[in-house]
Order: structure tokens, then sequence, then C-alpha cells
């Protein structure tokens, strides 16, 4: 009886069926057991000959195509004719080992798999005497698959199915990479492992991979994911771009020849060229995959993608026009194109998809997480070095300028990294940001393994994706705050307890040690998952063992060693850090402040997160679920629920800080994410939070890029008044290093710049100005109020007769402190308060406050706070 088939594609292999068939006759295997199906595509070199010389054995048989070459159809028409219901595929020039075959073809006679693959790329696997270039090729294919197929060696030729499995590949498929459609066909569905093979060169014959079928695997696994790009498309798509970008740069060129600003006329040129190449795409670049008429529904989705594309060139024109000084009648046309591929792949993916064979639901996640996270890291890339640093960024840049083992009121890792990114890039945005960029990095590649761990690869990349669009992710890759590395850190942290106590790994515990300790010197917040572990130990009987081992123990050592420079300074400073954070919690002031903090999660998490994320965490896993399920589920709960559970508990009687909740969140978006993909088992609720998704994806997306663009370039027709208080401070430094010039002037003394906050003016000021003027900056602790860490590094100012300005973001900050003490007592012969607009390229964005005075005389400290 026939237990397997094996079908081996030829064209021209003349010189290799003899030694194919000697290699597999003489295998251990029972006689008849297997039948060898040669399918031949047209050889000129004699192999059908070669085959048929081997006639005499009843299980050696020829099929001969006359359509044109294709190896998919071969291998098709071979298991048509197959007697055997287990289908083995393997090349005829040697290059996969006959040897490995019963290894190949044992799980699925064992009934214990679905799909077999002979593996390159697995532990085990190797590659022999292939040229490099056939290796990075190879690669490059397996990669590029990796995303929307969960194998190692997706561009494998030798691997083994159940011959059912045919009736799903779709009639379009062609090429040379089967496989990949097997497994995308049935994705989810089937059971595959991978053996691991060692690959040789052919050492006869003439290799058949060509440029034509690296194009058409490539055009096959667009449209796999849901694309409807091809060759074809994208040709036309280029010509009717062509025509776009002459229509986009001669309106744009128009506009600024007639004064207009640089948004007015990116806004109004591209807004012309879209609508034309919305008009030609949809008649003739995608017509195949267009009804004719317009869809609403179509035409809104062009219309999301064009204002993506959009905000994002806006950030392309301001990098090359503001940072690289290129004109803006030249930096039109860069800006046009890097951003065409945001209108093609768009147009492809999501205005124009393919309708003819769509993939699966968890396929075209698995495409939109891809497509938006790129687009999020690329808006990042563009937009954080040309967005001013807000006050926040400021002062925190300030630690870099005092670099010390901590800080009055944060650990020392934020000033380190922008003191490392300064220091490689220069005092600016981008240097001061850098940092933030690639805790943001970190972060995503830790939360993927921790979701890949708790649930697959599918939750893993939309778990991602929430992270990129939720607020309190996109904002801790962006802004350079001890949020960024603490978000970081505290990802890995979960990452390496879920590896320590649910799959019982003892060496994470000495990663969980090093993350823990390192986000401890980044916000000492990371605490309460140290207080969760314990919850969780506690609970759980399986994680109760570790608390007789060392290792837990080890890593708390190997933490507090970390944590060290921390503990150092504060006994060196009177534990003025501690002291710092232990009256924020024990405030003499008492205030119930739950609703805050239930709002700012609501705005951390957008309202369709937040109603997400506390289904997640109150659902009950059922007495029948698995046990593994149930600890993954106490594990979410408790890491998250202990740590939210306290800040609730101190919102009873405290105000908390808007952005205290943002890490906590971290472990819960892996279940949240996990719910997004379900089909079933979810309750009424739960379906509705899923269908609403969408709809917040894309406007977290859409508020993102405008703000950026609005701080950037402005957006014609807002005004800037949004942003009145807080930012614009190049040019209000700019401003106020004028103010300081002309009372330098007029009293021949060099003046003192009071910031009247406890931190935020006096540090945007300073950043921006310490380029250009050395002017003597301070904060109001100069008047005796408090001033964070600036009453360690200019402590309150002896009485002088140097002129002070105070500048303040409010007229009532420079009139009392916040103590209530009248600040004109400790002036000499205070001018009055006065104001001056602020303008950005001419136009009016904010004011800001000042007071000159002849003089200080000293704090009065029997009126000051």
């Amino acid at each position: 009886m026939t237990q397997f088939s094996i079908i081996v594609p030829t064209l021209n292999e003349s010189e290799n069926i003899d030694l194919l068939l000697t290699r597999l006759f003489a295998l251990d295997l029972k006689p008849g057991s297997f039948e060898v199906i040669f399918v031949d595509d047209g050889s000129t070199d004699g192999t059908p000959d070669k085959v048929r010389a081997w006639g005499n054995r009843s299980n050696v048989h020829l099929i001969e195509r006359q359509e044109k070459p294709d190896l998919t159809a071969s291998i098709l028409a071979g298991a048509a004719t197959a007697q055997s219901d287990i289908i083995v595929v393997m090349d005829a020039d040697l290059s996969h080992p006959p040897e490995r075959l019963p290894a190949i073809v044992a799980p699925i006679l064992n009934n214990t798999h679905d799909v077999t693959i002979g593996s390159r790329y697995i532990a085990g696997g190797s590659t022999e005497n292939w040229p490099l270039y056939r290796q990075l090729l190879s690669r490059v294919g397996g990669w590029i698959a990796r995303p929307i197929c969960d194998v190692n060696d997706a561009t494998s030729g030798f691997f083994a199915f159940r011959r059912e499995l045919t009736a799903s590949i779709s009639n379009n498929a062609h090429g040379y990479k089967i496989l990949l459609e097997l497994l995308m066909a049935n994705q989810g569905k089937l059971r595959v492992t991978e053996i691991p093979i060692c690959f040789h060169d052919r050492t006869h014959g003439t290799s058949k991979l060509s440029f034509s079928h690296q194009q058409t695997y490539i055009q096959r696994l667009i449209t796999l994911a849901g694309g409807s790009a091809t060759l074809n498309t994208a040709g036309r798509f280029a010509a009717v771009g062509l025509l776009g970008v002459l229509i986009d740069a001669i309106i744009f060129q128009w506009m600024i020849s007639r004064g207009a600003g640089l948004a007015l006329a990116h806004f109004m040129s591209f807004f012309v060229a879209a609508t034309v190449n919305y008009t030609l795409n949809s008649k003739w670049a995608f017509r195949e995959h267009h009804t004719g008429y317009l869809k609403w529904h179509q035409f809104g989705r062009f219309l999301t993608v064009g204002a993506f594309a959009l905000l994002l060139r806006g950030g392309v024109l301001a990098l090359l026009v503001y940072i690289w000084h290129v004109p803006p009648l030249l930096a039109i046309f860069p800006a046009i194109i890097a951003t065409a591929a945001v209108n093609y792949l768009g147009s492809a993916f999501y205005v124009f998809p393919n309708k003819e064979n769509p993939p699966s639901l968890e396929i075209r996640w698995r495409t939109a997480a891809i497509g938006i996270v790129i687009f999020i890291i690329l808006l990042r890339l563009v937009y954080f070095g040309l967005a001013q640093l807000i006050p926040d960024e400021a002062y925190y840049w300030q630690y870099a300028q005092h670099m010390d083992l901590s800080f009055y009121d944060h650990p020392p890792m934020v000033a380190w990294l922008i003191w490392f990114g300064t220091s490689l890039l220069g005092h600016n945005e981008f240097g001061v940001r850098i940092g933030a960029l690639l805790c943001g990095f970190v972060t995503m590649g830790y939360l993927y393994a921790l979701a890949q761990n708790l649930y697959n690869k599918s939750t893993a990349m939309r778990t991602v994706l929430l992270l990129s669009i939720l607020p309190m992710g996109f904002a801790s890759g962006l802004l350079m705050t001890p949020d960024a590395p603490l978000v970081a850190t505290w990802a890995a942290t979960l990452y390496y307890l879920e590896r320590a106590l649910l799959a019982g790994q003892r060496t994470a515990w000495l990663g969980m040690g090093i993350a823990f300790g390192l986000g401890l010197l980044s916000k000492y917040t990371l605490g309460l998952l140290g207080i969760a572990a314990l919850v969780f130990v506690i609970l759980d009987p399986t994680a109760r063992r570790w608390m007789k081992r060392p290792h837990p123990y080890l890593a708390a050592l190997l933490a507090l060693l970390l944590f060290s420079p921390a503990i150092i300074w504060n006994y060196e400073n009177n534990w003025a850090s501690f002291a710092f954070q232990s009256n924020r919690v024990l405030a003499d002031s008492y205030k119930f402040s739950v609703h805050y903090l239930i709002a700012h999660i609501i705005i951390l998490l957008t309202p369709v997160g937040f109603l997400a994320a506390a289904l997640a965490l109150f659902t009950i896993k059922k007495p029948e679920a698995h046990q593994l399920e149930r600890r993954r589920q106490l594990f979410v709960q408790v890491f998250a629920g202990v740590p939210i559970f306290i800040c609730f508990v101190l919102s009873t009687f405290d105000a908390p800080r808007f952005h205290w909740t943002g890490p906590i969140w971290l472990a819960i978006l892996p279940t949240i994410a996990w719910m997004i993909g379900q089909t079933d088992q979810l309750s009424t609720l739960a379906k509705r939070i899923q269908t609403t998704w969408r709809v917040t994806i894309i406007t977290c997306i859409f508020a993102y890029a405008f703000v950026l663009h609005y701080v950037v370039l402005g957006i014609p027709g807002i005004p800037y008044h949004l942003f009145t208080e807080h930012y614009f401070w190049r040019e209000t430094a700019a401003e106020i290093t004028q103010i300081a010039e002309e009372v330098k002037n007029q009293t021949g003394k060099e003046p003192i710049i009071v910031g009247m906050s406890k931190w935020s003016v006096a540090s945007a000021l300073y950043f921006y100005t310490h380029g250009h003027a050395q002017l003597d900056i301070r904060a109001r602790n100069m008047f005796g109020d408090s001033g964070a860490m600036y009453e360690f590094w200019f402590p309150s100012q002896a009485p002088t007769d140097r002129p002070i300005i105070q500048v303040g973001m409010k007229r009532r900050h420079l009139e009392k402190t916040r103590g209530g003490t009248d600040v004109k007592q400790m002036l000499d012969q205070p001018g009055a308060i006065e104001y001056r607009v602020i303008e950005r390229y001419g136009t009016p964005v904010r004011r800001v406050y000042y007071r000159v005075s002849q003089g200080f005389k000293g704090v009065n400290l029997s009126a000051a706070p």
C-alpha cells in the first residue's frame, strides 16, 4: 500500500534523475510504501527519457505538462494523480537530501501534524555551497513572509502535506512557492512542524530561479496579505503619480510666489493633485478593483490615506526647509516622493484592496499592524527633531547639564539618556529625544515577546499596534521624559517575570533583576511591579515554589545594586528625593480624586481602550479552563490590577498626575489585543468594543499627525491658541533675549531672568538661549518658593542691584508666590507687568508676561511659605 507520494517537478534535470532515484530507493523504507511522480514542464535535455528508463519500477511515474512552465501548477497536477493522501514535494537537483525523507513524512504518517517542512533556518538546519547572493535572497524571502506566515522557512521547496489541502489553494496561485500558498490558505487551521535539513547547492544543471520568479513571489505575497499591488497597478500608479507631482509642484510654486505660507501652499497643492490622482487611479490604475462609480466608503478611505500622507509630508517639507535649509521650491519634490509610498500602499491595501480572494481577518489585522506601526515610526522619525521641546523635556535636559548620581524629583536614567543623545547628536531636539525613540523600540520588542508568550504571534502584532496608537504608548516613544525609560523597563520586567513565573525559567530572574533595577533608576513607580509580583507568588501555588529558591532574592539583590546610585545620592543629600516622593503620598492636604484618575485613564487608553481594559481586567475564566489559561489570566490581572488598585487607593486622598498609570496598562494590552482578534467566545459588549477599534485607531493616528503638523508647520485656518502657555519657547526665548539686551543697554548691568514657575519657564528659556546668549536664568525659588532641582543648582539669590526680569506664562504668576506672598515686597522699584505677543513666521502664537525691576531685596523669610 502506498503510504505517501513524492512529487518532483522537473525542467532540464536529466543529469540528476538517476542520482535522485538511486538515493531514494536506497532508503530503509518498505517496498511499495511510496511512489515518485515526476512532473516535467517541457524539458529539452532528455529528462523525460531518463525517467522512462526507470519504467521497470511500478512506483515511478511521469507526467508531461504542455502548458507554460509553472512550479505550482506542476505540483498540483502531480497531487491530482497521486495514489496516496500524503504528498511530499522535493526538488530534483539533490539540494534536498533524500535521506531526510523519513523524518519529513513521519509526523504526518503518525497523524500528529498536517504539514511538515524541511527547514534550513531552525536549529540543526543549514545551507552548504550556496552563493552568498542566493543565501541573501532566500533569507530576505523568508523574512518578508514572516509577518503573515508563522514558519521559519516559508520558501522551502521540501515539505509534506495532506492532499486534501490542495482544494484550498487559490486558482490564481502561481510561481515557485506553493508552500506559502498552502500555509496562507489554511492559516491557523493546520498543525505545522519544521524538521531541520542541510540544504546543498546543486552540482549538476543550472538553477531555474530568475528575477521574474522573485517578482512573482513578492507580488503573490502582497496579494495573500490583502493588497492589490502588482507591476501593472504600480506602473499605472507611477504614471498617474508623475502627473500628480507636476500639478502639485506647479500649484505649490505658484502659491509660494504669491506669498502664501509653507503650510497653506503644500495643503492646497496636495488637495488639487490628490483629487486628480484619485480620479485617474480609480478609473485606470486600480480599475479592476473599482466598481466604475463613486463609492463613498471607498472615497472616505482615500481621504483618510491622503490625510495621513499629507500630514507626514508636511514634516518632510519642514525638515528639508527648516533643518537642511533647502529652498521650498526644491524641497517640495523630495517631500512629494517621500510620501508617494504612503499613497500607493494605502491605496493598494486599504482603498482598493484585493477583493477576489480576500485574506482572513487575522491576516488583515497583521497587515494593518505592519503598515500602521511603520507609519507611526515614520511620524516620530520625521517630527521628533522638528517639534520644539516641551518644558518637561527642557527641565530633564537641565539634569544632563548638572550630571549626578540622582536628582531631587526623579532618578537619573532620563539624564543619562539625554547626556548620551546630546553627546552624539548635539544639544538639539533630535539629540534630546533620541533616547525616547530607542526606548520606544525596546518597549515594542519586549511587549511583542510577552504577548507572543501569553497568546500567539497575531496577538503580539496587534499588541504592538495598540502600543503605537494609544496615547500612553505614542507619547512615551516620542517625548524624552522619565516615562520613556520607565515604559521600556516596565515591559522588560513584565517579560522576564512571565518567563520566570509562568514558564519556570530560572535564567529569567537575571533579566528581571537587571530590568527592575534599571526601571527603578528611571522612576520609583516601577516598585509597584514588585508588590504585584509578591501578590502573584502568594496567589499562585506553582509560582509559590520560587519563595524557597535563591533566584528571586538574587534578582532583588542585583536590582538593589543597580539602584545604588540613587541610594548614594539620597544618603548624601539627607534623603531628599525619598522624602519628596513620600510627601507626595503622605501629604497633609487630602483631596478625593478618583474621578480625575478615571478621566486620566480614559485619555491614556481612549474610551474604547478603557472599556476593553475593564473587560479584560474583570472577566473571570470559567472553571473548566485549562490551568495554563487560568495562570495566564491571573498573571495579567495581578500585574495590571494590583498597581491600578494602589493608584485608586491613593487617589481617594491625593490628586494623581495625568500620566502616572500609563505603564500599568502594558500588562493588559496583550489581552485586549487577543480580544480584538476573536470571532467567538466574546460577550455582546466585547463584540461592540471590537467593532469600534478601527475608528479608534484611525482617529488616534490622525490626531497625532495633525498635532505634530500643527506645532511644526501649522494648519491653515486654525489659529495658534491651544499652546499659548506651554509651547513655542524658541520664539519666546528670542523675545526675552531681546528684552534682556534692552535692559542691559539701559542699566549697564547684566539682568537676572527669573522664570516664575517651579522649573518649566527657566528650563525652556535656558535650552533655547544656551547656544546664543549667556543669560543668567533662575527659577522662582529665588523668591523663596519651591523650585525642585533649581534649589540645588541655583539656591535663593542674595540681595543684588542687578536688574530682575520676571517671566511668566500668566500675569498672576508674576504677582504672588504659591504661598500668597506679594513678590513686589522683594523687588527694588518693580515696574508694571507687561506682555509681548510672540510671533512665528509672522503668525501670533502666544503671549509672554514680564516685569522689570531695578534690583532684588532678598527673600522675606517671615512672609515666605
